[in-house]
């Protein structure tokens, strides 16, 4: 990971709005007295999104100040976390291209040649018109749709570079271009649609009806009837009574054998019994009898 460090132009002032300061109280409130700084991470994101999708020092001193946190600790969160930018990010979007294993097998390197195209010929830096901005990231889950690209909140997959270029046309004429696969795959069901159980009268609940007996799909494949059921039930209980009965009959002797041995010996002479202090016991009074 290259080193991330804040943009060198800061803004002087940071605060949150009314219901962002609201919303932030209420996620602070979840967690045991002491432990508010588990907050940090979903409260530097929305500090992040009030700002316009990047973070800065007076929030990052703003924040710290709310949990009880120490400035370099929260510092060190948001260098770390490629989810936060340290520097000023496109008005309208910041793509972030998959550029791991996957994606790049299977294209990612022309969406890459696109943003260089459109957007500028280097990450993190903005267009002409500061609306857009880009860079590559690591895995971001969606490796059975690659490649593709997240928008903010929003992924885009199964791309090509003319479907991407459809997909900044969109967010640059202001229009919210629809999110998910782009080829008209559903989510990630296999390309070119369902290829089996295409019958729509499958599902249609008939074969569930009281009466009705369901039709054969695969006739050399038949659910055990109830009575060879019962027989192989009590084919199994026959077997293990079988195993353990012989189970008893080998280990039997054995046992005998030792328990006869043990009581034919002879008994075992203990010390006599010594009385306090290891001195002989006092003769017994005979003198009753």
């Amino acid at each position: 990971m290259s080193v991330r460090r804040l943009d060198p132009v800061q803004p002087d002032h940071f605060a949150f709005t009314p219901a962002n300061l609201v919303w932030a109280k209420e996620t602070i409130a979840k967690y045991p007295q002491g432990k508010q700084a588990s907050a940090v991470i979903p409260i530097l994101w929305r500090a992040q999104e009030q700002i316009g999708g990047w973070i800065t020092r007076p929030a990052l001193e703003y924040v710290a100040e709310m949990l009880d946190m120490s400035f370099v600790r929260i510092y060190e969160i948001a260098t770390f976390y490629t989810m936060f930018q340290l520097s000023p990010v496109g008005r309208k979007a910041h793509v972030q291209l998959c550029g791991t294993t996957p994606c790049v097998l299977r294209g990612a390197d022309g969406l890459k040649e696109v943003c260089r195209r459109r957007i500028h010929p280097d990450p993190h830096c903005l267009s002409a018109d500061g609306d857009f901005s880009w860079e590559e990231v690591e895995c971001l889950g969606a490796c059975v749709n690659a490649p593709m690209v997240q928008i903010w909140r929003d992924t885009y997959e199964d791309l090509t570079p003319q479907t991407l270029e459809c997909v900044l046309d969109d967010i640059a004429a202001g229009r919210r271009p629809t999110p998910g696969p782009q080829n008209g795959r559903q989510f990630s069901a296999p390309e070119g649609g369902p290829t089996t159980l295409t019958d729509l009268s499958l599902f249609d609940g008939e074969d569930a009806k009281p009466g009705t007996a369901s039709p054969e799909i695969a006739p050399g494949l038949h659910s055990p009837s109830v009575q060879k059921t019962s027989e192989a039930e009590r084919s199994r209980e026959e077997t293990r009574e079988r195993a353990e009965t012989r189970a008893t009959s080998e280990k039997a002797p054995s046992r005998v054998a030792r328990a006869t041995k043990a009581s034919t010996t002879s008994p075992v002479k203990l010390p006599p019994t010594r009385g306090i202090n290891g001195a002989e016991p006092p003769p017994e009074d005979k003198s009753g009898e």
